[in-house]
């Protein structure tokens, strides 16, 4: 599982670089995640910009990291290909998480977190 970090303004800016979330890596992209956003900012932002495909297990995981940062931090995504945001539209998830357009917009505006 490809993923390049960066902090950037509040944030944990974590780009993936594969294309595609499916139940052959959710395991190991659940667990990527988990290990290089432990212990940083309290603002994660998931790139998503090279995912072409996502199915429910990569869904899953996602769901799953956001739970595994815990209440007190945030998961939002950016860079959504327009496969990746039909399903995050599809299955309502579009509600739950705040989803930036592009890692400008996801950046650009600063946020303050209570």
């Amino acid at each position: 599982m490809k993923l390049e970090t960066e902090l950037r303004d509040d944030a944990l800016h974590v780009i993936v670089e594969e294309p595609r979330i499916d139940s052959a890596v959710a395991i190991r992209f659940k667990d990527k995640v988990r290990e290089v956003a432990a212990d940083g900012p309290l603002r994660v932002v998931l790139d998503l910009g090279q995912v072409e495909f996502l199915d429910s297990s990569g869904l899953g995981a996602v769901v799953a990291i956001m739970k595994l940062l815990g209440p007190d931090r945030t998961l939002e995504l950016c860079n959504l290909s327009h496969n990746v945001d039909k399903v995050f539209r599809l299955t309502r998830m579009d509600r739950v998480f705040t989803i930036h357009a592009d890692c400008d917009s996801a950046f650009g505006e600063k946020r303050s977190i209570a």
